[in-house]
């Protein structure tokens, strides 16, 4: 692609991009204004973009106590988010392997999510995102576990079972999900799983696991064979000089992978709907407002969208630099 010189041709094409981020930018902040409004507001004939703003959607939201008894608490957590984002950004000038740093940030992020429920009386709803955290982190850790090991394993030991399996995941993976959401179901309720974190995060596994090892697999196709090779003639085995060689080389595509079964996990409505009776996701919560005749459920489904979508946003604006090498090459080229 030739990069063009004429003044008119670039403003068209800003211009054109301009556009473009508006119209995808619309129904978000929409929804954004619909989740600051009152139900009188939002539910107006006229749409009425001069209205007195007021937080009372996410207070009811995510509290069962008055906003403000949370207020020092609040103050606390958006101290804490802070300083999290803080070390993430500066996780280069720090003396420890980014890795860890970046282990520490998430571990730290779940202690305080799962504490802050011991302090403040906190409503059905953060109990969803508790829920999403929990399958997110398991269905992610599994994943990418299985998914590297396989996608390394067929991409260096090229055969034509290689083919059958990939085919076969392939295959799987194409599979509409409710022609195995019931099948998972009846597992539940034969293993007694059903309602459970671990029957979630196992089946979602079983989903998205096609999908981390074929795109795995294509970022370890691009790494020679030789960088392994000459660790394991300086005396490493083959797993030794998988996760000391070949892993590091490997962390923008696993990263890109990650995020792409994050965001599979995090948003999935059917599985979480049918295998859950209680311990509901994110999506599945979101659902109770969206057929709703109160007035008042548009503006709490409005917060719950926003407050569901600001963590992956969070996710994906920190680990962006990954994600566009992860893209643009995936690991070195031989």
């Amino acid at each position: 692609m030739t990069r063009t010189n004429n003044p008119i041709a670039r403003l068209l094409i800003y211009l054109a991009l301009a556009l473009f981020t508006v119209y995808n930018l619309l129904p978000f902040s929409w929804t954004i204004l619909n989740s600051i409004k009152l139900p009188k507001d939002a539910n107006a004939r006229t749409p009425r973009f001069l209205f007195s703003p007021t937080g009372e959607n996410y207070a009811e939201l995510w509290l069962n106590t008055s906003p403000e008894a949370f207020a020092p608490y609040g103050l606390l957590l958006v101290l804490i988010i802070f300083a999290l984002a803080v070390i993430g950004f500066s996780a280069n000038r720090i003396p420890a392997p980014n890795s860890l740093v970046y282990i520490g940030i998430i571990g730290a992020g779940v202690l305080v999510a799962l504490g802050l429920p011991r302090v403040v009386n906190t409503a059905e709803f953060y109990d969803y995102l508790i829920n999403s955290v929990i399958v997110t982190i398991g269905t992610l850790a599994i994943s990418l576990s299985i998914g590297a090991l396989a996608g390394y394993g067929l991409a260096r030991y090229r055969h034509v079972v290689s083919v059958y399996i990939l085919v076969i995941a392939l295959a799987f993976r194409s599979l509409p999900s409710l022609a195995l959401v019931l099948p998972f179901y009846y597992l539940g309720q034969l293993s007694g799983l059903y309602d459970t974190h671990i029957l979630l995060i196992l089946c979602l596994v079983a989903t998205n696991q096609p999908f981390t090892i074929w795109m795995l697999r294509s970022f370890f196709m691009e790494i020679p064979r030789e960088i392994e090779e000459a660790a394991m003639i300086d005396g490493a085995g083959r797993l030794r000089s998988f996760l000391s060689v070949i892993v590091p080389i490997m962390w923008p595509g696993i990263i890109t992978t990650g995020l792409f079964t994050l965001l599979l996990a995090y948003n999935d409505f059917l599985l979480a709907r049918i295998l859950t009776q209680i311990n509901w996701t994110l999506p599945v919560g979101i659902a109770q407002w969206t057929g709703g005749e109160d007035p008042g459920h548009v503006t709490l489904a409005a917060a719950a969208s926003v407050s569901t979508t600001l963590p992956i946003l969070f996710v994906i604006i920190f680990f962006q630099k990954y994600l566009i090498r992860g893209l643009a090459s995936g690991a070195v080229k031989g």
